[in-house]
C-alpha cells in the first residue's frame, strides 16, 4: 500500500553544516522505488530550500514554512502569505517588545543586518546560503514583504516576551524553541496542516503516513502521522511526541526507520 512519508530538513536530513548521511540518500531513493511519496516537511520557508544537493535526494513535493506553503511536483498548490499590513502591524509590536524579527517568504527572506551580528549563527545561515535573496526588513523593502511567516530572537526579559505572545497568540501559532528564539506561523498552520494538505491533493489516506522529525515545531507534525519517528539527536518533547525513536541523522536514522517499518 503506498505511503507518504514527510522529513524534517535540519537535524534529520541533514545538519547545520548541510551533511547528508550517504544513507538517507540511498534510504529515500528506495523508498520512491518501492512505490512511496516522500517530501520535505519544513519549518523553513521555500527561499530557504534552495540547496541542490538536498534538492537531489529526490522529493515529490515541498511543504514548507510549517504548512503555509505546499507544492507538488514543483507546482505550488497552496500558498498562505501574510497581509501586508497585518504583517507591518506585528514587525512593529514585536519590535516594541524588543523582538528582532527576520521575515520568512516563498522568494525572498528579510532581515536587517545591523539587528543580526555576525555572532549570531542563524544570521550567518542565512548569509551564507541565501545571497540575493536575503533582503532588508527596511529600506525599499519596508512593508512590501511577501511572506508566510517570521522567526523572532527573543532574547528581551521574560515578562515582555511572554506578554509579547499573549498578543500574539490569537492570531499566530508560536513555537518557542527556547527563550531566546521562537517561530510565529499563522494561525491553523503547522507541519501537520501540510502534511494533511498533501494527503488531501495525492489521494493518501492520513493511515498511511510517517514522518521524520527531531525538534519543536516537528511535535505536531510527529503526533498527527500514523507513525512519527523522532531522530535519535532530536529533542526530548520530540521523543516523547514520537511513535519510534530511530538512531541519529548521521548514525543512518534515516534508513534505519525507513528499515524498520517494512518502506524499503
Amino acid at each position: 500500500m503506498k505511503a507518504a512519508v514527510f522529513f524534517d530538513i535540519d537535524g534529520t536530513l541533514w545538519n547545520y553544516e548541510k551533511y547528508i548521511p550517504d544513507s538517507a540518500r540511498e534510504g529515500i531513493k528506495k523508498l520512491r522505488e518501492n512505490g512511496h511519496l516522500a517530501f520535505i516537511c519544513s519549518g523553513r520557508a521555500r527561499a530557504f530550500i534552495q540547496d541542490k544537493n538536498l534538492l537531489s535526494l529526490g522529493f515529490d513535493g515541498i511543504v514548507c514554512s510549517c504548512g503555509c506553503h505546499v507544492e507538488i511536483n514543483g507546482d505550488v498548490l497552496y500558498e498562505k502569505v501574510i497581509a501586508k499590513d497585518f504583517a507591518k502591524k506585528t514587525v512593529e509590536m514585536i519590535r516594541s517588545y524588543g523582538f528582532r524579527p527576520i521575515l520568512e517568504g516563498p522568494k525572498k527572506i528579510y532581515m536587517d543586518d545591523d539587528e543580526f551580528d555576525h555572532n549570531d549563527y542563524f544570521g550567518n545561515v542565512l548569509r551564507r546560503d541565501l545571497g540575493p535573496d536575503l533582503v532588508t526588513v527596511g529600506g525599499d523593502y519596508y512593508g512590501d514583504w511577501v511572506i508566510n511567516k517570521m522567526s523572532c530572537a527573543t532574547d528581551v526579559a521574560a515578562d515582555k516576551r511572554l506578554e509579547c505572545f499573549d498578543r500574539l497568540s490569537k492570531y499566530y501559532s508560536i513555537i518557542a524553541h527556547n527563550d531566546d528564539v521562537c517561530e510565529l506561523v499563522p494561525a491553523g498552520h503547522s507541519k501537520a496542516t501540510g502534511m494533511m494538505k498533501v494527503c488531501e491533493l495525492v489521494g493518501i489516506d492520513p493511515a498511511n503516513t510517517y514522518a521524520f522529525g527531531d525538534s519543536e515545531n516537528d511535535i505536531d507534525m510527529l503526533q498527527a502521522a500514523h507513525v512519527g519517528i523522532a531522530m535519535g539527536n532530536g529533542t526530548d518533547r520530540a521523543k516523547a511526541a514520537a511513535d519510534y525513536v530511530t538512531t541519529a541523522f548521521d548514525e543512518d536514522g534515516i534508513y534505519n526507520g525507513l528499515k524498520h517499518f517494512g518502506l524499503i
